[in-house]
């Protein structure tokens, strides 16, 4: 055989071990509940190093070549390496922060003192019929948000003002939804649903009529009605409204209705997410999902996450327990206003 050959037949070997991924998802039938529903249950996780919006040094290309997924996640590897070494016990909370920050490449602030015990955002990359995906987003082709309509700069003027004139510790409304503890911060409980820095779990339950889905981050519960109708859009939501239906292997839900507060990348509350839940795998659920805004995005976008298998139960998320961050920090702005006032009438 001569070296033409050789390289011919290399190059063969490689696609078909490429595709024999694919190609098992496309054969693999799901097992059926008792309702004879494709089987979604059990304990998933989204967890990966694959970002939500492709880099531009890879323009249109979906997936990483096999060189640059192992050096993207060799550098993971070191990385956590790296940052699960004990610290000095000598060491100040301003050198954690230090450290940290150097670690992650941050601008110094007191979240580089997080370390590994904190965060569990995976270790690879998403793996999607074979490919290992440059982004979670696949539908505009480059990866990347599509270009807002005209006039979305203006929306939400009037509460930005208002925001602005009482300030950010005007109250608890005027604070995140995250640090109140309402729902994650990001997009975890969605819809869409995306990963975050840490708890990228779900536990997904089914009957008859409904499916549940728990998501770890800030326990949220998403219901799901399989059939019917959507509620009123008087009736806002944090994570909308979703009805749901099968198609053969695969479960569609539609989601509209989300309360105001809730946007995703400056998408309004009039949004509609389209997913599609697709057992491809013992261990594996592809999940896909269109968010359809024509009064925010020139065109939809979709993106698709692999839910992989996890071990074990999901425990509570306790957020900041009680609460007591949000008090303190309201307490915090009131004793700085009373202390400036006082300070006035000294003047």
């Amino acid at each position: 055989m001569n070296a033409q050959n050789r390289l011919m037949v290399a190059f063969l070997v490689a696609m078909a071990l490429i595709s024999l991924p694919a190609m098992a998802q496309q054969s693999y039938k799901p097992p059926r509940t008792e309702h004879g529903y494709p089987d979604l249950q059990g304990v998933w996780t989204n967890a990966t190093v694959t970002p939500l919006l492709r880099s531009e040094q890879y323009a249109e290309r979906r997936a990483h070549t096999v060189a640059e997924a192992q050096v993207l996640e060799q550098g993971i590897a070191d990385y956590n390496e790296a940052a699960n070494k004990p610290s000095n016990p000598n060491d100040t909370v301003q050198d954690l922060e230090r450290r940290g920050c150097e670690l992650r490449g941050f601008a110094n602030n007191a979240n580089c003192a997080y370390n590994q015990f904190w965060t569990d955002a995976g270790t690879r990359l998403l793996e999607i019929n074979g490919e290992k995906r440059t982004s979670i987003i696949i539908d505009p082709p480059n990866g990347r948000l599509p270009p807002l309509v005209p006039g979305v700069a203006e929306r939400g003027a009037e509460r930005r003002r208002l925001l602005a004139e009482l300030g950010p510790f005007a109250g608890p409304e005027a604070r995140p939804l995250g640090e109140r503890c309402l729902m994650s911060f990001g997009s975890s409980a969605g819809p869409p649903m995306l990963p975050l820095l840490y708890n990228n779990n779900y536990q997904i339950v089914q009957n008859q009529d409904t499916v549940m889905i728990l998501v770890e981050m800030v326990h949220d519960a998403r219901i799901i009605r399989i059939g019917g109708k959507h509620q009123p859009g008087r009736i806002r939501k944090w994570m909308g409204d979703s009805v749901g239906r099968y198609e053969g292997d695969s479960l569609v839900v539609e989601t509209m209705h989300f309360h105001e507060q809730q946007n995703w990348q400056g998408a309004a509350e009039n949004r509609k997410v389209t997913e599609r839940f697709t057992r491809v795998a013992p261990n594996k659920i592809l999940y896909r999902f269109t968010v359809t805004d024509p009064s925010t995005f020139e065109r939809p976008i979709t993106g698709e996450v692999a839910l992989n298998v996890s071990e074990g139960s999901i425990y509570e998320y306790a957020c900041h327990e009680g609460n007591y961050a949000l008090q303190g920090v309201l307490a915090g702005a009131r004793e700085e206003e009373r202390a400036a006032a006082e300070a006035a009438q000294r003047k």
